[in-house]
């Protein structure tokens, strides 16, 4: 049991949460669509559902990808993260389809709305608990993708570094700013549905927060695909791991690098060019320090180096990195 509580502690911080928050406000809008019968409330509920069902599955995904590497599975277990959120999409994808199918219903039958004050008050706090997750889920990614901001400095850092933050967290991210705009248009649909004549907006809000989920579940989709096949990690990694190659006193070069993102894993493969002259011990101790060095990130999972003699051809562009870092 304490191991247990150990793997979960070390789940996805962001997916834990929002998967609580989404399962109360899901109940929530599920009672205040079947009072009023809004169907932008009900679209706006379908979608927390959806919410709660894949951030569920996504947090359990993430406590098993931290498992440590096993004698049958070498590399470790980074990946079974995408495979979760390619489920969530999955999930996503069929709530989608409900929502605009109900959409395009209530456009040729529009409903007329009751109980205003309850979804109101209840759209008013989904906006509150969403606005909140996905608050969290920017702060998440500045932790995770090691970057510092504050105030309102948060949001475009985190819409800048998203790309290398975990799947979950990106996947926790991509739906609340969803999740956050389908409340404020079910919101709106609510009160032009009951101070305004025009009922037709009920289902034209219904069917904006579908094609909202069907643009996430693609984003997200295309991002676990890339991952479960094996992407590379992003340029801002691949010059820090240059710098702390380069950096050692000893490493003239860098021959070949291969830098592959599993979760929010790297697996780091190379070859370093060492000054001539030097005897076969001290080049292994070389590499062995500069593995080191590497292993320190927490980010990264494993390192393999191969070492050859400085050939006096300087093949790594570390200055041309920078710039696409930078850019």
């Amino acid at each position: 049991m304490p191991n247990l509580w150990q793997a979960i502690r070390k789940g996805n911080t962001s997916s834990g949460i929002a998967a609580l928050g989404n399962a109360g406000l899901a109940v929530l809008k599920g009672v205040a669509a079947f009072f009023s019968g809004s169907g932008a409330m009900f679209a706006s509920a379908m979608h927390s559902i959806a919410d709660a069902v894949n951030q569920g599955f996504v947090f359990a995904g993430s406590v098993l990808a931290e498992r440590k590497p096993t004698k049958r599975f070498p590399a470790g277990f980074g990946r079974v993260i995408n495979i979760f959120c390619m489920i969530a999409v999955i999930v996503v994808t069929v709530m989608a389809y409900e929502t605009v199918k109900e959409g395009f219903h209530l456009l040729q039958h529009p409903a007329e709305s009751e109980g205003f004050w309850l979804s109101f008050v209840i759209l008013l706090a989904a906006i509150a608990v969403d606005g909140g997750v996905l608050i969290k889920a920017m702060h998440e990614i500045l932790k995770e993708t090691r970057v510092e901001a504050h105030g309102m400095d948060v949001i475009p850092a985190a819409f800048r570094n998203v790309g290398r933050a975990a799947p979950p967290t990106r996947l926790v991210f991509y739906e609340d700013i969803v999740a956050t705009t389908g409340a404020v248009l079910a919101l709106a649909a609510v009160v032009i549905a009951e101070f305004t004549p025009l009922k037709v907006f009920d289902g034209i809000a219904t069917i904006l927060i579908g094609l909202l989920m069907v643009i996430v579940a693609f984003k997200v989709g295309f991002d676990n695909m890339a991952g479960l096949i094996g992407v590379a990690a992003p340029v801002e990694v691949e010059t820090k791991v240059s710098e702390l190659i380069l950096g050692d006193p000893d490493v003239r070069d860098i021959n070949t690098l291969r830098i592959i993102q599993e979760g929010r894993f790297y697996h780091v493969d190379g070859y370093i060019e060492l000054r001539r002259g030097l005897a076969l011990a001290e080049a292994d101790d070389i590499k062995f320090r500069v593995r080191d060095k590497l292993l320190a990130d927490i980010d990264i999972a494993d390192v393999t180096l191969g070492i050859i003699e400085d050939n006096g051809i300087q093949t790594w562009n570390l200055e041309e990195l920078r710039g696409e870092s930078r850019g």
